[in-house]
């Protein structure tokens, strides 16, 4: 196991490759009671096409959030149970492009990640139990249908994309869940949950050579090759849809507006896209722009407003969505500063201001274990170096945030999606 310094951040990160393939990174803390460990496979909602053994499968929407559900069960009872039993306050998510198995403990460190690695990496299913969890989840996705802004997100997504699978529900619907198997939930686990598709992260007062004595004893000394995935080809520039909108049980318009962004590459220039992304949307509608500040005295936006900007495989995007009366006259004023910003640039204060407050708020996220074991894998399945964050931060200039805005701010990039008070048809 190798160790490297950032004194930038003042962290020092321990990194290993082990024979399987499989990452390992821990940053160590000294000191610090807590310990979080962070166990995920580069799988997500998204990944319903993919190479196996040769042969291409297509499988429903849903199948990695159902797996999600399904790991935990095990053939001598419930991984869930044996580490909060051990003190460990376990759980799991299943975004569109991976899946995470993680736990937080202050106590038992070891013997909670024997249990994590373990239950993840044996599965145990039935059909009878298989049967029970579609009623469960299916129940869950009645839940989100009856989501404004939920409905209003993938709204938004069916206007951007024309194939891409991000616009697809993660959890699937109730009639894609009905076609899963346990045959199926089998396949894309041997796919998927194969060493050099995972990564294993780690932060607190650990010792990393124990933590990867652990996952040598405990996970398979083979890996599976790699995975060949399939979004349906490469999106063109244009949004697929201007406009859509939907009416629901709501006292206000709800909307979510967005603009197409250029896919990134893996390596370190998807986390120079990323930083880039953030400031376009912060000088663009950040609480500290002007575009705020004169929607917000004109009533058309108030405290629920926010905004980001993601990143995916094969997809980018910036969004900004929350209450309007008039979601129309707020996606026109964006147009409008977009413009305004292609043809004027970002005040040199404003933009110094706003680098220094994104900044200042990553290097306060590295307080938070948890987000720094997600952001560690979610870095290494993007080829990316995360805690260089405050180098390739150093070397984003105003232009090149006024570039993002230029290229992506503009009609034949937009969508909107807006849910609208009504009865739904």
């Amino acid at each position: 196991m190798i160790s490297k310094e950032y004194p930038r951040i003042g962290e020092t990160l321990y990194h290993a490759q082990l024979e399987n393939g499989l990452h390992i990174y821990v940053d160590r803390r000294p000191e610090f009671q807590k310990s979080y460990a962070f166990f995920a496979t580069n799988y997500g909602g998204m990944d319903m096409k993919f190479r196996l053994d040769g042969q291409w499968q297509d499988t429903p929407a849903g199948v990695a959030h159902f797996l999600e559900h399904k790991m935990f069960d095990t053939e001598d009872g419930n991984a869930l149970q044996d580490l909060a039993a051990n003190g460990a306050s376990p759980n799991a998510f299943t975004s569109s492009a991976i899946t995470g198995y993680f736990f937080e403990s202050t106590e038992k460190f070891y013997d909670n990640l024997k249990i994590l690695l373990s239950f993840v990496s044996v599965p145990y299913f039935t059909q009878e139990s298989v049967d029970k969890e579609q009623g469960i989840i299916g129940q869950e996705i009645r839940m989100v249908e009856d989501d404004p802004d939920n409905q209003v997100f993938y709204a938004l997504m069916e206007c951007l994309y024309d194939h891409h699978p991000i616009q697809v529900p993660i959890a699937g619907t109730q009639q894609s869940i009905a076609c899963i198997t346990a045959d199926t939930l089998y396949a894309c686990h041997k796919a998927f949950y194969t060493p050099s598709n995972m990564v294993l992260t780690v932060a607190g007062d650990v010792d990393p050579e124990m933590v990867c004595r652990i996952a040598r004893e405990i996970l398979p000394a083979e890996s599976g090759g790699s995975i060949e995935r399939d979004y349906g080809g490469e999106e063109n520039d244009k949004a697929s849809v201007s406009v859509k909108e939907l009416k629901m049980e709501v006292s206000t318009p709800i909307f979510q507006l967005g603009f197409k962004a250029d896919p990134a590459p893996a390596g370190e220039e998807r986390l120079r896209r990323q930083l880039m992304g953030e400031l376009a949307c912060e000088a663009l509608l950040g609480n500290s722009s002007p575009l705020y500040a004169s929607l917000y005295e004109k009533g058309l936006i108030n405290a629920n407003f926010a905004y980001g900007f993601e990143i995916y495989p094969g997809c980018a995007l910036m969004a900004a969505g929350g209450e309007s009366r008039d979601p129309v006259q707020v996606r026109d004023a964006v147009l409008a500063e977009g413009e305004r910003i292609a043809r004027e640039g970002i005040d040199e204060a404003l933009f110094a201001r706003l680098k220094k407050g994104l900044y200042g708020a990553r290097v306060r996220a590295m307080n938070s274990f948890e987000n720094v074991c997600i952001e560690l894998a979610q870095a290494h399945f993007a080829g990316v170096e995360y805690f260089r964050f405050p180098e390739v931060f150093d070397q984003i200039q105003k232009s090149d945030v006024e570039d993002c805005i230029c290229r992506w701010v503009t009609g034949a990039r937009c969508g909107l999606a807006v849910v609208r008070p009504g009865e739904s048809v």
